[in-house]
């Protein structure tokens, strides 16, 4: 049975200053989007130069970090923040929402577009593939902190790993690496794929929404609910009520898409 090595959540320290290791994924997630983005930007029929991914990045760091933060308090634990309001700045505490994240993100592309006069989808859908690689380095740094765990499982995989933040000692399925992989690794490959060449209008940023949606819900059913929250309605997290929309939306925007290009 593996056993969770409890990192420090401390990387390292400068005087007074302790960098985090949740931070600094945050802070690899956003170096990779410039990287990867400047690389495609070469490509002059995506319609993004290099100068504006560096916008991009800009918008979409405040996208990330303000709408993950109060997409947690408002999804998650609203009664709690309405009362004290002032804890909605305690980011330090912890609580980030990635379904929140998206939404913010999104604003943020708007206001994007509205500011240089590009299309809305052109950008989304340029924006995108580069996403993935954030969300793995998010879970990266869940795991490493060790929170986020999995559901206890009776089965005896190779791969469960006990995990003694959660107060037991009992296997667990490491969710916040099944989440790496699929909402990382495997979902970004596929978007970089379909991205290769140009397509309608807002099919790879449709398909983004729905595959996050789907392998979001799908690993929900192996992460452990919220000890503050449990399983809502139908024996569903709210992680995978908050999907169920995300799988509809890009149902939605895939079949216009497709029915543009028709």
């Amino acid at each position: 049975m593996l056993m969770h090595p409890e990192f420090n959540p401390v990387a390292f320290s400068i005087g007074p200053l302790a960098v985090h290791w949740y931070g600094l994924m945050y802070l690899v997630g956003f170096m990779a989007f410039l990287w990867l983005g400047r690389i495609r930007a070469r490509e002059a029929w995506r319609g993004i130069t290099p100068e504006q991914v560096e916008d991009l990045l800009f918008y979409g760091v405040f996208g990330v970090i303000l709408g993950g933060r109060l997409g947690y308090c408002l999804f998650y634990q609203p009664r709690y923040y309405l009362a004290h309001p002032l804890s909605i700045f305690e980011v330090w505490q912890g609580g980030m929402s990635a379904h929140g994240g998206m939404i913010g993100v999104m604003l943020a592309m708007i206001a994007f577009t509205k500011m240089q006069k590009v299309s809305f989808w052109k950008v989304a859908d340029f924006v995108v593939p580069l996403a993935p690689i954030g969300l793995f380095f998010g879970r990266i740094g869940n795991f490493i902190n060790g929170e986020l765990w999995g559901r206890v499982s009776t089965s005896e995989y190779p791969w469960l790993m006990i995990f003694p933040q959660s107060g037991t000692m009992d296997p667990r399925h490491p969710s916040q690496l099944y989440e790496a992989f699929g909402e990382g690794l495997l979902l970004g490959g596929i978007l970089w794929g379909l991205s290769a060449k140009e397509r309608a209008p807002g099919m790879v940023a449709g398909s983004f929404v729905l595959g996050y949606g789907l392998i979001r819900f799908v690993v929900e059913f192996f992460r452990e609910p919220d000890s503050f929250l449990g399983l809502q309605a139908l024996s569903l997290s709210q992680g995978q009520w908050l999907s169920i929309p995300l799988i509809v939306v890009g149902a939605i925007v895939i079949g216009t898409a497709y029915y543009r290009k028709s």
